[in-house]
């Protein structure tokens, strides 16, 4: 009888649905390979909801090389079309650095595009760290300086390429050009470059092949970190799965509104395998606007139940559908001290991330957007 019980209960497709996970997430780290030479393989995202400067820019288009980790700030328009943002690209980016042989953005003139899978945003952990590096470089200036923050993107970009990056083991630009540029705290101490001819280009080998060495190292303590709060976990073509949703503003789930909204849709049923911790799954076409391919972290094995069949009728999807963390609760108070202001903020801890990955965020956003966060604290 008690088998019977717990056949019963492990079949229920509302139970399968509703219920949280209190596992470690799925799905062992993936680095994305090493690249070999310098502005090949890219990575790239939007800084968007800046305060409207004066020529009507109001986002900052993020570039970013993976191997020398330097990096271009552009100032743009949210409402640029593709063209003008093509010509941006080519203006700023292959003016200098030609055509990179794959990027990685957030979901090409023979660029392979690597895509993050639905509802993963983790794919580019590059761009979102130096986004965050990014902005609080213009905070500070404007809260300390005051003005327009587009007027201090431009040393703002200088600023983080000339500082020393420990994933490469030295300056971005020292990366890039063989020696950090010179700037004036450093103006007598840079002295003149002695090399010439081949030993410049031997140099060059060998700082390549050290950034390489340090990066392997950076991915594989990264990898060790990672995979202690995760778990393998792997599926058949053809098998039935429940997907995790919890899309813009944890709202709007699949057509499912409110606090109470399924955890899981589904089931769907497994097409075939996409690398190594992603699956391409067969979706309805009423779901033909969500990307069909998901992370194993966000896939629950059906328990299959012949009784019990999935209206779909109902289900609509916004287009503009999206991943966003969520906030679990407040940890603790604090402020941030400038010269001529004090901002009050609180440590957050963020779903699907360890209490350790808690971040600083403002409070008075926090409040506008989690009020009830705080009832809670």
């Amino acid at each position: 009888m008690k088998r019977d019980i717990a056949q019963f209960v492990a079949n229920c497709q509302i139970c399968q649905q509703v219920k949280a996970e209190h596992q470690r997430p799925a799905g062992l780290l993936q680095p994305l390979p090493i690249p070999e030479w310098k502005w090949d393989n890219i990575t790239m995202d939007f800084v968007i909801g800046l305060p409207r400067t004066r020529s009507k820019k109001n986002g900052v288009w993020v570039i970013v090389d993976r191997l020398t980790k330097s990096a271009h700030f552009l100032a743009m328009k949210t409402t640029d079309s593709m063209n003008s943002l093509a010509k941006l690209y080519i203006q700023e980016i292959v003016r200098l650095h030609g055509i990179p042989v794959s990027i990685v953005l957030q979901r090409a003139l023979g660029t392979q595009l690597n895509f993050n899978t639905a509802f993963h945003p983790q794919t580019d952990g590059q761009s979102e760290r130096v986004i965050q590096i990014l902005e609080d470089m213009l905070r500070a200036c404007v809260l300390d300086f005051g003005g327009n923050w587009a007027d201090y993107l431009p040393l703002a970009e200088f600023a983080y390429n000339n500082s020393y990056q420990s994933s490469i083991g030295m300056a971005p630009y020292e990366a890039l050009y063989g020696r950090p540029c010179r700037s004036p705290l450093c103006w007598i101490e840079m002295g003149e470059s002695r090399l010439l001819g081949p030993e410049i280009v031997q140099e060059t080998t060998e700082k390549i092949q050290l950034i390489k060495e340090k990066l392997k190292t950076a991915q594989d303590r990264q990898k060790s970190y990672a995979d202690k709060r995760r778990r393998p976990l792997e599926f058949e073509e053809g098998d039935w799965v429940f997907v995790k949703v919890s899309p813009r503003r944890g709202i709007f789930r699949f057509g499912k509104k409110g606090k109470l909204a399924p955890r899981f849709v589904g089931p769907f049923q497994i097409d075939k395998r996409v690398g190594p911790v992603a699956y391409k799954l067969i979706l309805p076409q009423q779901l033909s606007l969500v990307h069909d391919v998901f992370h194993v972290s966000m896939l629950r094995k059906c328990t299959p139940d012949p009784t019990w069949v999935v209206d779909l009728q109902d289900v609509q999807i916004r287009e503009d559908t999206s991943y966003v963390e969520e906030p679990l609760r407040i940890l603790e108070v604090g402020e941030h001290r400038f010269r001529n202001k004090v901002i009050p903020v609180v440590k957050v801890w963020w779903q699907h991330h360890g209490i350790e990955e808690a971040t600083w965020e403002p409070e008075e956003e926090m409040r506008r957007h989690y009020p009830q966060l705080f009832y809670e604290f």
